[in-house]
């Protein structure tokens, strides 16, 4: 009796295994969902670990296959422009200047960081979406799809920033609709006029066309007009940025044909106050100094050399390190113009002493061989100075002055005869001395004189010299 209910119960269980089988299992699917869930809430704990098993599934590459099937990259072929065949594609070009890092005299270049936006539409990435959202993506994505090639003319080198990625950014709209954006940093040529430097003003020009797509099949445009290109607040340590524009123009070459290209321009006026500090200023006071040599005694040989000299060799120093720092160029610069000038002015003074000691020690031999010296009286070796000059108060002239006088009165009475016994007859004319000849000979018969003018002269020359230099060059 008790043998027949047990295997009814033995039966009933051989029959419903099979279904808890079915309905107590778990599925892949659910675990999948229930590890995707365990993982979240382990991230979202402090100090949570996430289980070896998670690792293999990467949400973001599961992502981008899903954008890839969204946008059907692999039922195109992007290595075509979009339309080919038809019109030139328009690509809209937008610029937001960073920082300009540099300017380099020397090499002639500049280095400028700037964001590159690019605008134009492929109809092959169009995507269905009710919210008309766009979709962004970093260069992972954009090495699938077709970009414009623009690259910058005359730059000598650039890289795309690629802290902490690749700081490139593609956004996607639903009717096709692109923008790509790059951060990069180029240097590029900059040709300068240095004639009026430091009083220069410059226009430098970064200029951007398409590599590989003439006018038949590119065309590159400002996005928004001159609104195109916007800066930041950009401050430089040697120039006074005066304005931004774009423009516009076309470039040929012979083998290829025409090209659009865009161009960003820029002037840079030069501070002058640093110039004025490092240059102008230590050759004004040089100038200055060696105008003293005037007001020193010019039998003091010792110290108004020794002044030119070292005036001298000082403007040369100056003259070196501003060479130094600027391009070998074959042409005279505002600059070498005004240190030249006043190199001359102190040059001019030294051979201004040389002319005022020379002319003194022709006045005094002069007066040693109008006097009748006697013959125990060396004059080459007490008249001779320590300094090379001869000097009036060193000679002892009260010893024969009674033989001077008696001398010039002999001689101007004989004078006298001679010109009673010449006497011009009829028909002879007179000739006088040019008055400045005669000047010039009573200034070298009186030496210092020569100082008396330079305190005047140079100084107003050079200061006619400042105001012409200034008004033609400011």
């Amino acid at each position: 009796m008790r043998a027949a209910p047990l295997a009814l119960r033995l039966l009933c269980l051989a029959g419903l295994w099979p279904l808890a089988r079915l309905t107590g299992g778990h599925s892949p699917n659910k675990r999948r969902h229930k590890e995707v869930y365990l993982a979240e809430e382990t991230r979202n704990k402090p100090g949570g670990r996430v289980d070896f098993r998670l690792k293999k599934q990467d949400s973001t590459k599961s992502l981008l296959i899903k954008s890839e099937q969204l946008l059907r990259i692999e039922d195109h072929d992007f290595a075509m422009r979009p339309g080919f065949g038809g019109s030139a594609i328009p690509v809209g070009i937008d610029v937001q200047v960073e920082s300009i890092d540099s300017i380099s005299e020397v090499n002639m270049d500049f280095t400028m960081t700037l964001y590159l936006r690019h605008y134009w539409q492929d109809v092959r990435l169009a995507f269905p979406s009710g919210s008309n959202k766009s979709r962004t993506f970093d260069a992972r994505l954009v090495k699938k799809i077709w970009v414009p090639d623009v690259f910058f003319v005359h730059s000598k080198r650039s890289f795309i920033h690629d802290t902490t990625m690749e700081n490139i950014m593609l956004r996607v709209y639903p009717d096709g609709n692109i923008l790509f954006s790059v951060r990069i940093t180029v240097t590029a040529l900059c040709s300068m006029d240095f004639s009026s430097f430091p009083l220069d003003t410059q226009n430098c020009t970064l200029e951007l066309e398409s590599y590989a797509y003439n006018e038949n099949d590119l065309m590159l445009y400002w996005k928004n007009g001159n609104d195109s290109l916007r800066t930041d607040e950009i401050v430089l340590s040697h120039f006074f940025i005066e304005s931004f524009h774009p423009s516009y123009g076309l470039a040929f070459y012979s083998s290829t044909g025409w090209y659009n290209r865009l161009y960003i321009n820029f002037i840079l006026r030069r501070h002058i106050f640093f110039f004025m500090l490092q240059t102008y200023f230590p050759t004004m006071l040089m100038v200055m100094l060696s105008w003293v040599s005037f007001w020193i005694d010019r039998r003091a040989v010792p110290a108004r050399v020794s002044l030119g000299i070292t005036t001298v060799l000082t403007m040369s120093t100056i003259i070196t390190g501003v060479s130094a720092s600027m391009p070998q160029v074959s042409y005279v610069k505002a600059v070498d113009i005004y240190l030249w000038s006043s190199f001359l002015f102190v040059f001019l003074s030294v051979i201004e002493y040389a002319a005022v000691n020379y002319f003194t020690t022709m006045e005094e031999m002069k007066k040693l061989r109008r006097a009748k010296v006697p013959p125990s009286f060396n004059s080459t070796t007490q008249a001779m100075a320590f300094d090379g000059c001869y000097h009036d108060n060193d000679i002892d002239l009260a010893s024969f002055g009674e033989a001077a006088s008696t001398t010039n009165t002999e001689r101007t009475g004989h004078s006298r005869d001679s010109v009673a016994d010449s006497a011009p007859g009829e028909g002879t004319r007179l000739r006088r001395k040019n008055p400045v000849v005669r000047k010039l000979q009573y200034v070298m018969s009186n030496s210092h004189m020569i100082d008396s003018y330079s305190r005047v002269i140079f100084p107003m020359s050079y200061l006619l010299f400042n105001v012409i230099y200034w008004s033609m060059y400011t």
